[in-house]
């Protein structure tokens, strides 16, 4: 993927949200502001080259506030890039940075 192109969208107001990421935001308290900075300063974790609707990432990122916040994304290849899913990482599925997944046969 490319970040430098995804970032520059993302400052350009070149994003739209699906209905079920608009849901979670509001659902779980994300405003816009911290979602765009979230993923201004985050990196890649996961893609998925298989989606469902087209390549898309799984974004780590951090807002202003601290908050670290997973971001799902489509390719920033298409005119607008979509934000699939939005939420605060849980640190019982995550490691301790939220980059891996937890292995869910430790103890």
């Amino acid at each position: 993927m490319n970040v430098d192109l995804l970032r520059q969208k993302i400052a350009d107001g070149q994003f739209e949200f699906s209905a079920h990421a608009t849901h979670q935001a509001i659902r779980r308290y994300i405003p816009v502001s911290e979602i765009r900075e979230a993923l201004l300063a985050g990196r890649v974790i996961e893609d998925y080259p298989d989606d469902k609707y087209g390549p898309s990432y799984l974004i780590l990122g951090r807002a202003a506030t601290g908050r670290s916040l997973h971001i799902q994304c489509s390719d920033p290849s298409r005119p607008l890039v979509k934000i699939i899913t939005v939420y605060q990482p849980d640190p019982n599925r995550w490691n301790a940075d939220f980059t891996r997944r937890a292995d869910r046969h430790e103890p």
